[in-house]
This record gives C-alpha cells, structure tokens and sequence, in this order.
C-alpha cells in the first residue's frame, strides 16, 4: 500500500481550549465580574471582534480577550456575560455586542471585526484563544435560541454564569445543548469517497457528513448518511477524533468506514456529486496541486485530518 507524508499534522481548528470549565463555581460569577484581572471576548451573531497585538508581541497578530472594562467600553453587554472559565484562577468572559454597537467599530484601526471561519483559517488568534471562541461563539448562539421557555412560553433567566437558563412561571430548567454531526471518510483500498455540496467552495470536495438521530449510535449514524447520501454500505467503522463545530453548535465525530459496495446513487438534495479518489489524487487535493484545481478542506477543519489520516495510512494527531 502506497502512503505519502506531507510533512508536520497541522493544528485542528477549536479544540485547543485550555481554560479550567470550572463547572462548581459557576454560581460565583457575579463576584468574578468585579475582578480586576477578569478577561472577556466580543461576540456578535457571526462578528467577533479583536484588536492588533503590538508588533513583537507573539506569532498571533490579534488578541481575542479584552480586559473586562475596555470590552464594556467598545460595547460589550455586561448583563449578559457569560463564564466561560478560568486561566490561573483567572476569569474569563464572553459579552454579546448589538450591531449597532459593532458598527461604529468597523473604522477602528487597533480592532479587527471578522468571523471565526478566518480566525481559524488564517491562524489570527493562537489555538487556545480560537477554542475559547469556538465555546463563546456556541454559547451564545444557544442563549439567541432561548429566550422563551419551550414548556410554558415565558420569559428565561440566565444564572449559573450563563450556563443555565429557568423558568420563574414553571420550573423548568434549560441547558445549553450541542448536536452531534458524524462526519466520515469511507475507504475502499486505496480510494476514498468524497462528495461535493452545492454550498462548496468551487472545486473542493469532502467527507459525507450528517447529524446524528435519536437513538442512534455513532456507527449506525455513519452507515445510514452515507447510504442515504451516495447509496454506499458499509462496515468496520471506527472513531479517529472530534471537533468542536460553532456553526452554530455542533460536534463534529470524525470516523473511518469500509465500504462494502461500490456503485455511488447520490441523493441530489443532499450532494451534487460524489466519486472515488485515489489516494495519490487524494493527496493532490491536500496539497491544492491537483491538475483540475480541485482540493480539499483547508487543515483547520476535522474533514482534512480525516483524508490525510488515510493518504499517510496512519491515525490523526488532535490538538
């Protein structure tokens, strides 16, 4: 079996979030807000804002986290702060901004407003800090979704730093929630599947991917989305690694499956085309030297550590 090596596993984007949750002090948190050494990053639907590291300063040339009074300066929503956790028994925020806040940032020549999909691509921020905002970003994403209580239709309080929602009408309780989207690269040999999206950068292709239903395994997960999406049966399926996905909530469990049948029957609401690679041409789409300028996802996302898994015939490192 032929394999190739590309040379040092890049990072995978969102995972490298090293604070301490600290799920026990949650209920502290507005104490933690009167800290002077308390940190907070800004968020706004899919605006994040970050300001321009001196020169020298580090590899990264932005910082995500503001000190708490500079970012209620800029316009950050201290009433709606949420913990995101401690660095050294420091605590770190996120405050959501309205965007007519955001909008009289965008002349800012210190700031930076852009999305999490660039910070991650370009490498803007260092990977601890682009995990943060991969919690921040999912955090507030599920408190825009819950604002009314979902059993009696009232109005809902945040409390235990934001990691909470409840019901002063009846009682109940709301918690964040993450969905699970299974993502693999089924194999044959030397030739993997790979599918194109409508919604796909042109030319670039990737694993199939799907969300998991209720009472379903990861495994039966798998060999349902790919039967359904591109008509393939399929065995031995096997985990490699996950990936936080804030688009808006999700996780993304990446795994290998062998096929058991070959002939591809795409579903055109899902895929507008699907085919089998060649681990050789594989490693074209990798490298962004294939002859048709076809590639593959760029290294921050788990679908490009899933391919090179497979192209270099060994596991992915995670982090």
């Amino acid at each position: 079996m032929a394999t190739h090596s590309l040379g040092l596993w890049p990072h995978l984007g969102y995972v490298g979030n090293r604070l301490n949750r600290a799920s026990e002090r949650r209920s502290q948190a507005p104490d933690m807000l009167r800290d002077e050494r308390a940190r907070a990053c800004l968020v706004s639907g899919e605006s994040i804002v970050l300001q321009r590291r001196p020169t020298g300063a580090g590899a990264e040339g932005f910082d995500a986290l503001f000190e708490l009074g500079r970012a209620v300066s800029l316009g950050g929503r201290l009433s709606e702060a949420c913990l995101l956790g401690l660095a050294d028994d420091v605590p770190h925020f996120v405050l959501p901004m309205h965007p007519a806040a955001l909008g009289q940032l965008t002349e800012r020549e210190d700031l930076l407003i852009t999305d999490l999909r660039r910070i991650a691509v370009e490498g803007l921020v260092s990977p601890e800090q682009l995990g943060e905002l991969a919690c921040a970003k999912s955090m507030l994403a599920w408190h825009d979704r819950r604002t009314y209580c979902s059993n009696c239709a009232q109005p809902l309080t945040a409390v235990e730093g934001g990691w909470r929602r409840e019901c002063a009408h009846c009682g109940a309780q709301h918690f964040p929630r993450t969905d699970p989207v299974v993502i693999m690269l089924v194999v044959d040999g030397d030739e993997c599947l790979l599918g194109r999206s409508a919604r796909f950068a042109p030319g670039m292709w990737s694993c199939l991917a799907g969300f998991v239903e209720p009472g379903e395994t990861f495994e039966q997960a798998v060999q349902r989305e790919t039967l359904e999406e591109a008509g393939i049966l399929t065995r031995a399926v096997r985990y490699l690694a996950s990936q936080p996905w804030p688009f808006p909530m999700s996780v993304m469990i990446g795994m290998h499956a062998q096929a058991i049948t070959r002939e591809i029957t795409i579903d055109p609401n899902e895929l507008e085309a699907a085919r089998w690679f060649h681990r050789d041409e594989a490693a074209l789409l990798l490298t962004r030297t294939h002859p048709d300028g076809l590639t593959a996802p760029p290294a921050m996302a788990i679908a490009h550590h899933l391919i090179r898994a497979f192209v270099e015939g060994r596991d992915p490192p995670v982090g």
